[in-house]
Protein backbone atom coordinates (compact mmCIF):
# COMPACT_ATOMS: atom_id res chain seq x y z
CA UNK A 1 0.00 0.00 0.00
CA UNK A 2 -1.71 -1.19 0.85
CA UNK A 3 -2.28 -1.28 0.83
CA UNK A 4 0.76 -0.53 -0.77
CA UNK A 5 -0.53 9.73 0.60
CA UNK A 6 1.53 12.69 -0.80
CA UNK A 7 2.15 15.98 1.45
CA UNK A 8 -1.05 17.09 2.02
CA UNK A 9 -3.63 15.29 -0.17
CA UNK A 10 -1.82 13.52 -3.35
CA UNK A 11 -3.36 13.66 -6.59
CA UNK A 12 -5.96 10.90 -7.14
CA UNK A 13 -6.71 9.38 -10.55
CA UNK A 14 -8.80 6.67 -12.36
CA UNK A 15 -9.75 3.53 -10.74
CA UNK A 16 -11.00 0.52 -11.51
CA UNK A 17 -12.01 -2.62 -10.07
CA UNK A 18 -13.38 -5.59 -9.38
CA UNK A 19 -11.77 -9.32 -10.12
CA UNK A 20 -14.15 -12.18 -10.93
CA UNK A 21 -13.06 -15.74 -9.21
CA UNK A 22 -13.29 -19.07 -10.64
CA UNK A 23 -12.29 -17.67 -14.17
CA UNK A 24 -10.37 -19.81 -16.66
CA UNK A 25 -8.78 -19.37 -19.79
CA UNK A 26 -9.95 -16.54 -21.69
CA UNK A 27 -13.62 -17.30 -20.98
CA UNK A 28 -14.69 -15.15 -18.00
CA UNK A 29 -16.94 -16.33 -15.32
CA UNK A 30 -19.72 -14.04 -13.07
CA UNK A 31 -18.57 -12.76 -9.84
CA UNK A 32 -18.82 -14.60 -7.13
CA UNK A 33 -22.69 -14.67 -5.51
CA UNK A 34 -23.25 -16.24 -2.42
CA UNK A 35 -26.97 -16.80 -3.68
CA UNK A 36 -28.22 -15.52 -0.02
CA UNK A 37 -29.37 -12.18 -1.13
CA UNK A 38 -32.70 -11.59 -3.48
CA UNK A 39 -32.85 -8.42 -5.79
CA UNK A 40 -35.65 -5.89 -5.32
CA UNK A 41 -37.44 -8.14 -8.24
CA UNK A 42 -37.08 -11.49 -6.72
CA UNK A 43 -33.97 -12.38 -8.11
CA UNK A 44 -30.66 -13.30 -6.66
CA UNK A 45 -28.40 -9.59 -5.80
CA UNK A 46 -25.89 -9.78 -7.93
CA UNK A 47 -22.66 -9.29 -5.62
CA UNK A 48 -18.80 -8.45 -5.87
CA UNK A 49 -16.54 -10.20 -3.35
CA UNK A 50 -13.86 -7.09 -2.60
CA UNK A 51 -11.40 -7.63 -0.14
CA UNK A 52 -9.60 -5.35 1.35
CA UNK A 53 -7.14 -3.89 4.46
CA UNK A 54 -10.17 -2.22 5.79
CA UNK A 55 -7.48 0.17 8.22
CA UNK A 56 -6.27 2.78 6.04
CA UNK A 57 -8.20 5.62 6.76
CA UNK A 58 -9.11 7.79 4.60
CA UNK A 59 -9.06 5.37 2.12
CA UNK A 60 -10.37 2.51 3.92
CA UNK A 61 -11.83 2.23 7.74
CA UNK A 62 -14.86 1.04 10.14
CA UNK A 63 -17.03 3.60 10.84
CA UNK A 64 -18.56 3.80 14.22
CA UNK A 65 -20.79 1.18 13.26
CA UNK A 66 -18.46 -0.91 12.06
CA UNK A 67 -19.27 -0.41 8.49
CA UNK A 68 -16.74 -0.05 5.85
CA UNK A 69 -16.46 3.60 4.50
CA UNK A 70 -13.65 5.98 2.89
CA UNK A 71 -12.51 6.78 -0.82
CA UNK A 72 -12.04 3.24 -2.13
CA UNK A 73 -15.42 2.34 -0.12
CA UNK A 74 -17.23 5.14 -2.12
CA UNK A 75 -15.37 4.58 -5.01
CA UNK A 76 -15.94 0.99 -5.31
CA UNK A 77 -19.55 1.13 -4.54
CA UNK A 78 -20.53 3.28 -7.04
CA UNK A 79 -18.56 1.35 -9.40
CA UNK A 80 -20.41 -1.66 -8.67
CA UNK A 81 -23.51 -0.06 -8.94
CA UNK A 82 -22.71 1.38 -12.15
CA UNK A 83 -21.86 -2.07 -13.17
CA UNK A 84 -25.58 -3.55 -11.21
CA UNK A 85 -23.78 -5.05 -8.69
CA UNK A 86 -23.52 -4.78 -4.57
CA UNK A 87 -19.99 -4.49 -3.33
CA UNK A 88 -19.77 -6.61 -0.52
CA UNK A 89 -16.32 -6.02 1.74
CA UNK A 90 -14.20 -8.22 3.78
CA UNK A 91 -11.25 -7.09 5.76
CA UNK A 92 -7.98 -9.08 5.08
CA UNK A 93 -4.05 -8.11 6.11
CA UNK A 94 -2.72 -6.55 3.29
CA UNK A 95 -0.12 -8.49 3.05
CA UNK A 96 -2.08 -11.28 2.05
CA UNK A 97 -4.21 -9.65 0.04
CA UNK A 98 -2.43 -10.47 -3.67
CA UNK A 99 -2.65 -14.28 -2.50
CA UNK A 100 -5.83 -14.02 -1.91
CA UNK A 101 -6.73 -12.51 -4.99
CA UNK A 102 -5.00 -15.00 -7.11
CA UNK A 103 -6.70 -17.56 -5.31
CA UNK A 104 -10.28 -16.47 -5.92
CA UNK A 105 -11.12 -15.63 -2.46
CA UNK A 106 -12.31 -12.31 -4.24
CA UNK A 107 -13.52 -10.32 -7.11
CA UNK A 108 -11.59 -7.43 -6.89
CA UNK A 109 -9.36 -5.98 -4.13
CA UNK A 110 -8.93 -2.66 -3.77
CA UNK A 111 -6.82 -1.48 -0.99
CA UNK A 112 -4.95 1.56 -2.08
CA UNK A 113 -2.78 -0.88 -3.41
CA UNK A 114 0.32 1.04 -5.47
CA UNK A 115 0.77 -0.70 -8.88
CA UNK A 116 4.15 -2.27 -9.09
CA UNK A 117 5.84 -4.26 -11.68
CA UNK A 118 6.76 -7.29 -9.22
CA UNK A 119 2.15 -7.01 -8.09
CA UNK A 120 1.66 -7.34 -11.70
CA UNK A 121 3.26 -10.10 -11.83
CA UNK A 122 0.20 -11.98 -9.05
CA UNK A 123 -2.63 -9.98 -10.81
CA UNK A 124 -4.30 -7.55 -13.13
CA UNK A 125 -4.50 -4.13 -12.38
CA UNK A 126 -7.27 -1.63 -13.38
CA UNK A 127 -6.08 1.63 -14.94
CA UNK A 128 -4.17 3.88 -12.38
CA UNK A 129 -7.20 5.52 -9.56
CA UNK A 130 -4.94 7.53 -7.21
CA UNK A 131 -0.91 9.71 -7.44
CA UNK A 132 0.82 9.42 -4.22
CA UNK A 133 4.42 9.07 -2.43
CA UNK A 134 5.79 8.38 0.50
CA UNK A 135 6.31 11.04 2.98
CA UNK A 136 8.20 10.81 7.20
CA UNK A 137 5.96 11.20 9.95
CA UNK A 138 8.59 12.14 13.24
CA UNK A 139 8.25 13.26 16.42
CA UNK A 140 8.56 17.28 16.31
CA UNK A 141 12.05 18.57 17.12
CA UNK A 142 13.92 15.41 15.51
CA UNK A 143 16.77 15.67 13.69
CA UNK A 144 15.39 14.12 10.56
CA UNK A 145 15.06 16.35 7.46
CA UNK A 146 14.90 13.87 4.63
CA UNK A 147 14.66 10.28 3.87
CA UNK A 148 18.97 10.52 3.76
CA UNK A 149 18.66 10.75 7.75
CA UNK A 150 16.54 8.19 8.48
CA UNK A 151 19.85 5.87 7.76
CA UNK A 152 21.27 4.45 10.81
CA UNK A 153 17.65 4.94 12.31
CA UNK A 154 14.87 2.74 13.02
CA UNK A 155 11.84 3.15 11.10
CA UNK A 156 8.81 1.84 11.68
CA UNK A 157 6.21 0.83 8.62
CA UNK A 158 2.98 -0.74 7.13
CA UNK A 159 4.08 -4.57 6.45
CA UNK A 160 3.64 -5.45 2.83
CA UNK A 161 3.11 -1.44 1.63
CA UNK A 162 5.64 0.45 -0.74
CA UNK A 163 6.94 2.22 2.26
CA UNK A 164 8.09 -0.88 3.59
CA UNK A 165 9.77 -1.38 0.07
CA UNK A 166 11.15 2.20 0.24
CA UNK A 167 12.56 2.23 3.72
CA UNK A 168 14.30 -1.18 2.68
CA UNK A 169 15.69 0.59 -0.54
CA UNK A 170 17.95 2.79 1.99
CA UNK A 171 19.26 -0.49 3.10
CA UNK A 172 17.30 -0.28 6.75
CA UNK A 173 16.02 -3.28 8.10
CA UNK A 174 12.32 -1.58 9.42
CA UNK A 175 10.26 -2.35 12.06
CA UNK A 176 6.70 -4.09 10.69
CA UNK A 177 3.39 -3.33 12.00
CA UNK A 178 -0.36 -4.29 10.72
CA UNK A 179 -1.26 -0.86 10.77
CA UNK A 180 0.42 2.58 10.30
CA UNK A 181 -1.79 3.46 13.70
CA UNK A 182 0.25 0.70 15.13
CA UNK A 183 3.95 1.96 13.85
CA UNK A 184 2.83 5.33 15.18
CA UNK A 185 2.47 5.12 18.13
CA UNK A 186 5.35 2.97 18.45
CA UNK A 187 7.37 5.36 16.98
CA UNK A 188 5.48 8.00 20.18
CA UNK A 189 6.88 5.65 22.49
CA UNK A 190 10.29 5.53 21.48
CA UNK A 191 10.41 2.79 19.50
CA UNK A 192 11.52 3.78 16.28
CA UNK A 193 12.55 7.11 15.64
CA UNK A 194 10.43 7.83 12.16
CA UNK A 195 7.87 6.25 10.11
CA UNK A 196 7.03 6.30 6.46
CA UNK A 197 3.86 5.31 4.37
CA UNK A 198 1.31 7.28 1.85
CA UNK A 199 1.17 11.07 2.59
CA UNK A 200 -2.80 11.11 2.74
CA UNK A 201 -2.73 8.60 5.01
CA UNK A 202 -0.68 10.25 7.32
CA UNK A 203 -1.56 13.48 6.87
CA UNK A 204 -5.51 12.11 7.70
CA UNK A 205 -3.90 10.43 11.08
CA UNK A 206 -2.54 13.76 11.63
CA UNK A 207 -5.80 15.65 11.33
CA UNK A 208 -7.68 13.70 13.52
CA UNK A 209 -4.83 13.30 16.50
CA UNK A 210 -3.84 17.32 16.65
CA UNK A 211 -3.01 16.03 20.27
CA UNK A 212 0.16 14.32 18.94
CA UNK A 213 3.53 15.66 18.78
CA UNK A 214 4.04 14.94 14.73
CA UNK A 215 5.31 16.49 12.00
CA UNK A 216 5.61 15.62 8.05
CA UNK A 217 9.27 15.66 6.46
CA UNK A 218 8.82 16.38 2.88
CA UNK A 219 10.54 13.50 0.91
CA UNK A 220 11.94 12.55 -2.48
CA UNK A 221 10.71 9.33 -2.91
CA UNK A 222 9.33 8.39 -6.11
CA UNK A 223 5.23 9.13 -7.03
CA UNK A 224 3.56 5.88 -6.94
CA UNK A 225 -0.37 5.09 -8.53
CA UNK A 226 -2.80 3.08 -6.63
CA UNK A 227 -4.89 0.17 -8.76
CA UNK A 228 -7.74 -2.30 -8.08
CA UNK A 229 -6.62 -5.70 -8.37
CA UNK A 230 -8.28 -8.68 -10.37
CA UNK A 231 -7.16 -12.40 -10.84
CA UNK A 232 -4.73 -12.31 -13.99
CA UNK A 233 -7.76 -13.87 -16.03
CA UNK A 234 -10.28 -11.16 -15.45
CA UNK A 235 -9.55 -8.97 -18.05
CA UNK A 236 -13.41 -8.93 -19.17
CA UNK A 237 -14.30 -7.24 -15.73
CA UNK A 238 -11.51 -5.41 -15.77
CA UNK A 239 -12.26 -3.73 -18.72
CA UNK A 240 -15.58 -2.83 -17.87
CA UNK A 241 -14.49 -1.14 -14.39
CA UNK A 242 -12.30 0.66 -16.70
CA UNK A 243 -14.62 1.89 -18.46
CA UNK A 244 -16.86 2.97 -15.45
CA UNK A 245 -13.61 4.60 -13.99
CA UNK A 246 -13.23 6.62 -17.22
CA UNK A 247 -17.16 7.74 -17.53
CA UNK A 248 -16.94 8.89 -13.62
CA UNK A 249 -13.89 10.78 -14.43
CA UNK A 250 -15.65 12.70 -17.28
CA UNK A 251 -18.84 12.93 -15.77
CA UNK A 252 -17.83 14.95 -12.23
CA UNK A 253 -19.05 11.82 -10.21
CA UNK A 254 -15.28 10.59 -9.30
CA UNK A 255 -14.43 14.53 -8.43
CA UNK A 256 -17.30 14.54 -6.33
CA UNK A 257 -15.83 11.42 -4.64
CA UNK A 258 -12.62 12.65 -4.34
CA UNK A 259 -13.57 16.12 -2.86
CA UNK A 260 -15.60 14.70 -0.64
CA UNK A 261 -12.56 13.04 1.59
CA UNK A 262 -9.93 15.83 0.38
CA UNK A 263 -11.91 18.78 0.42
CA UNK A 264 -10.24 19.51 -2.47
CA UNK A 265 -11.43 18.89 -6.48
CA UNK A 266 -9.01 16.26 -7.84
CA UNK A 267 -5.93 16.85 -9.68
CA UNK A 268 -5.13 15.38 -13.09
CA UNK A 269 -2.74 13.71 -13.99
Amino acid sequence: MKKSLRNGIIAVVMMGLLALTGCGGNQSQPPANDGANNGANGGEEKVLKIGSAIEYAPFEFMDEKQTPTGFDIDLMNEIAKDLGYTAKFESSSFDGLVAAIGLGKYDAVISAMTITDDRAKSVLFSAPYFESAQIIAVKKGSAIKSEQDLKGKKVGVQQGTTGQFAVEDLGIDPRKFDTIGDAINDMMIGGSEAVVADTPTLYYFITQNPNMDIEIIPSAFEKEYFGIAFKLDNKELADQVNATLKKFMDNGKYNEIYKKWFNEDAPKF
